[in-house]
């Protein structure tokens, strides 16, 4: 979710659901040691639980990184053992990992020794080729070994090479069975699901046999599905599924928060186009707020059109 799921795309999807742990795009070792650690680590409070996904492969490294997330204040961190791109690839971390257990389970023992932060593992259910059972269920032995106790598995092989990242999220079959054969071999383990998940009744499913499910694309682009979660998935009935309008009204009120700081409104909400998916007007509503002649109209006024947009008043929107 590199480039997606920013603090500002957080704060969004905290609106919808106050108990949902949210991840952080994958930020590389690199960029924390040797780049802007404030853009890559900042975030609102009313983020947590909010978890730091790291990819690296240097236990050294992962660790001061570790430290870090620890300091800003972050709830976990993640090892990212699940990224196919060769842009990933060619730094050596990402799903080659899984070639390598034991270099992951001495990063994971690294980070383990620098914080108290729980330290998880996202990763594949094999990779290239390789679609024995016996393969994930070794990696995941090898990294429990070391003290990891959450893994969060992707229920498809990431094929190294020919295919693209988005081919790598299609083409290679999901298989469900792996994940949940690996949670009844391992019953200790906090084993969650990714992968292909898109409708609520599909997280319930997931949970007879998991302990947890990740959403991710499903999520970014329908994101009122997370509305209902705490009521339905939490069992948390004093938290009723908020209304859009109700959500978009105070991400125009971060938007003018934003502003005071020099955030332009479009890098706000670009994350929040798909709030009226699935309703008449979507489409209109969407126009309005990716319309690039409009960013040097406040946020209040761009809302004011784009629900003119959205009920079909257009013309009454343009005139305006």
């Amino acid at each position: 979710m590199m480039d997606w799921t920013d603090r500002h795309c957080r704060y969004f999807h905290r609106l919808l659901t106050r108990h949902t742990l949210l991840y952080t795009e994958m930020v590389t070792t690199g960029a924390l040691l040797h780049g802007d650690v404030p853009r890559h680590l900042d975030f609102n409070e009313q983020e947590h639980p909010v978890a730091l996904q790291l990819g690296g492969s240097e236990p050294a490294d992962l660790a001061a990184c570790a430290k870090l997330a620890e300091q800003w204040g972050y709830d976990e961190v993640n090892l990212n053992c699940g990224c196919p791109s060769e842009r990933v690839q060619r730094g050596a971390f990402g799903a080659c990992l899984m070639a390598e257990p034991q270099l992951v389970a001495d990063c994971v023992k690294a980070m383990r020794n620098a914080v108290d932060l729980p330290v998880t593992v996202k990763h594949r259910i094999g990779i290239d080729k390789v679609e024995s059972y016996e393969f994930v269920r070794d990696f995941v032995g090898t990294i429990a070994a070391a003290g990891c106790q959450v893994f969060i598995v992707h229920a498809r092989n990431a094929w190294l090479k020919g295919l693209s990242p988005k081919e790598n999220r299609e083409v290679p079959p999901l298989r469900y069975e792996l994940v949940h054969r690996l949670k009844r071999e391992f019953p200790s383990l906090t084993i969650a699901l990714n992968g292909g998940i898109t409708t609520t009744a599909q997280v319930l499913e997931q949970l007879q046999s998991v302990d947890g499910v990740m959403v991710g694309r499903e999520a970014y682009h329908n994101p009122y599905l997370m509305a209902g979660w705490d009521a339905e998935v939490f069992g948390d009935a004093d938290k009723p599924a908020c209304e859009r309008e109700a959500v978009e009204a105070e991400m125009v009120r971060y938007c003018e928060r934003q502003a005071a700081q020099g955030v332009p409104w479009a890098h706000v909400m670009r994350h929040v186009l798909g709030l009226y998916n699935g309703l008449p007007g979507a489409r209109r509503w969407r126009q309005v707020w990716s319309d690039h002649r409009l960013k040097g109209l406040p946020p209040a006024e761009v809302s004011r059109r784009a629900l003119a947009a959205r009920l079909g008043r257009e013309a009454a929107a343009i005139a305006a």
